[in-house]
């Protein structure tokens, strides 16, 4: 498949952009809080987390196997990033991708998830040529699945104490969408 170059995603109310080296103090600002990593994999969050994503997003691509590609999510109005979603293509093949997402709690609640993941949906589907989207939760992560569901994802797992993760035994919820059932061919 030939790569293709990322380009800025915009939604009515959102930029979708590579992140740059400006946002290290925005990153930080909210995936150090407690409330964000909860269901994250990561324990504290410092600027050299932060210039790692950075790193990832200028010297990247997404749908390269094996990698993460972290997008920002930017305010159209204020010009400030409230979050960053990540394109994971796990493994060698690169029409399945996995997508995650984290906000800042300051942007949580208005709907800015949903218009951030969908236009990356489309952008995985029609740019990529993506066949399977995944998502893996928290199975407690509530907020997390309703969203998936509601951009059309199916739950197809359950994992029962599948993962040691902060200190304890934690169950994850796997959520999937293909490329003829998304709503972005209409």
């Amino acid at each position: 498949m030939s790569q293709s170059r990322f380009i800025i995603l915009t939604t009515p109310r959102l930029q979708l952009r590579r992140l740059e080296a400006t946002d290290v103090a925005a990153l930080c600002a909210y995936r150090e809080r407690p409330e964000v990593a909860r269901y994250q994999s990561w324990e504290s969050f410092s600027s050299g987390d932060a210039i790692g994503l950075i790193n990832t997003s200028t010297n990247g691509e997404p749908g390269q196997p094996r990698s993460w590609f972290q997008v920002g999510i930017v305010d159209s109005a204020t010009g400030k990033l409230v979050g960053d979603c990540g394109l994971h293509c796990p493994g060698d093949d690169t029409r399945l991708m996995e997508l995650g997402i984290t906000l800042s709690p300051t942007a949580q609640g208005k709907g800015y998830a949903a218009e951030a993941l969908g236009a990356v949906i489309t952008y995985c589907f029609r740019t990529l040529r993506t066949h399977r989207i995944t998502a893996v939760t928290d199975a407690e992560n509530t907020r997390a699945k309703a969203l998936f569901l509601r951009l059309g994802f199916r739950q197809e797992a359950r994992f029962i104490e599948n993962i040691f993760f902060k200190g304890a035994w934690g169950s994850e919820c796997l959520f999937a969408l293909l490329q003829r059932e998304s709503q972005s061919n209409n």
